[in-house]
């Protein structure tokens, strides 16, 4: 097999890939909103940075790397219990390294982790504290990389540990990226005022390299819409493939669980947007038929890839191994044999994205270190 780096960029380009062109996505509020982020940069005292810790470089928004680099910044990589913990510590040292600025891995929903990030904004502020009666800290980060998740949870902490005046309002977390559209300030602490600004996920106005594009969809910080669900579903097989992680299911080979879908048909709803809306609890159907539909869906990928005698490094083959793929998920979600194909491949691609992002289908980073293959 080539390097990680080179297999990605092979991917990107196959056929269902690139037909589609390169990913441009940038609605009219997103224009007015950087140009008010970086009149605002200018102000902040420090920038924390929001990446999605699945694609740690693709995440980043080029466009404004130039202003951040000068600012006291710390990069955040959220969603780091969807990333691949074996290897997270290496990006991290990547960062603190390469760019001479503090890294730290977080989760948002997480009351620990979000306090290790708030105790390291507070050691690099604690030279500014000294001589400033107000502090502005921005949040910044392309769509749907938990942003607004990370200020709520900045406010829990907030209000437990200074003493807050004002009425607090919380940021609002929708199901779908570019949802903030405003830039507002939250303060979060008295003697010496420290205001945090959150604001709206903003991407470059085109992104011309299709590998990036697609990793963005794939994690959900463009509209599914704007790409296409197979299309995004067909490069997520076609990287599951070409990194050989079917193989990883092999105990399950054997494995006759009871269907998922028979388990009870209500929890279907939890499919009802491939881009998961607020985290919730689960009850314990929930619970056992997504289980049970992860072994499923593991197993169908395990077959499929145990019985491919293909070339992996092919273009064509592996888009018949994709093919084929989609075609047995079909019947492993139980999808309707009067459903034509079309619409079959749609609800497929949905499920499959839904299983991903919740990371049911394992941790992940799609992202290649720099300088290693």
């Amino acid at each position: 097999m080539a390097g990680w780096a080179q297999m990605g960029k092979r991917i990107a380009e196959m056929g269902f890939n690139a037909s589609g062109g390169v990913v441009n996505w940038f609605p009219g509020h997103m224009a007015a909103a950087t140009r008010a982020i970086r009149d605002r940069l200018k102000l902040a005292d420090l920038v924390i940075e929001v990446r999605d810790a699945r694609i740690p470089l693709s995440s980043a928004n080029e466009d404004l790397q130039g202003m951040l680099s000068c600012k006291r910044r710390i990069i955040a990589l959220n969603k780091k219990d969807l990333a691949n913990p074996n290897i997270m510590h290496r990006w991290v040292n990547h960062f603190d390294s390469s760019s001479k600025q503090d890294c730290l891995s977080i989760n948002a929903h997480s009351k620990s982790s979000v306090s290790q990030l708030l105790s390291l904004v507070e050691l690099k502020l604690k030279e500014v504290i000294s001589r400033e009666p107000t502090l502005l800290v921005m949040v910044v980060g392309v769509p749907n990389v938990g942003k607004s998740a990370l200020i709520n949870s900045i406010h829990q902490i907030a209000t437990s540990r200074f003493p807050v005046q004002e009425k607090i309002k919380r940021a609002t977390v929708g199901p779908l990226p570019g949802v903030t559209q405003d830039i507002a300030g939250y303060k979060i602490a008295n003697q010496p005022s420290i205001y945090v600004l959150d604001t709206p996920g903003v991407l470059v106005p085109s992104i011309p390299d299709i590998e990036t594009g697609l990793k963005l969809a794939l994690t959900g910080a463009v509209k599914d819409s704007v790409v296409g669900e197979e299309r995004i579903a067909q490069y997520l097989l076609a990287i599951l493939n070409s990194r050989r992680t079917p193989l990883h299911w092999d105990r399950l080979a054997n494995d006759r669980t009871q269907p998922a879908a028979e388990l009870d048909g209500r929890n279907e709803s939890i499919f009802g947007d491939s881009v998961p809306k607020k985290r919730r609890q689960l009850n314990r159907s929930d619970a056992l038929y997504i289980e049970d539909l992860v072994r499923e869906v593991q197993r169908t990928l395990y077959i499929t890839f145990r019985d491919f005698e293909g070339n992996l490094e092919e273009e064509a083959e592996l888009e018949s191994l994709v093919e084929t793929q989609l075609i047995a998920l079909r019947k492993t979600f139980r999808i309707p044999q009067k459903k034509e194909w079309d619409e079959a491949r749609t609800m497929v691609s949905k499920k499959l994205l839904t299983l991903f992002r919740t990371g049911k289908l394992g941790p992940f980073i799609l992202d290649n270190l720099p300088n290693s293959s």
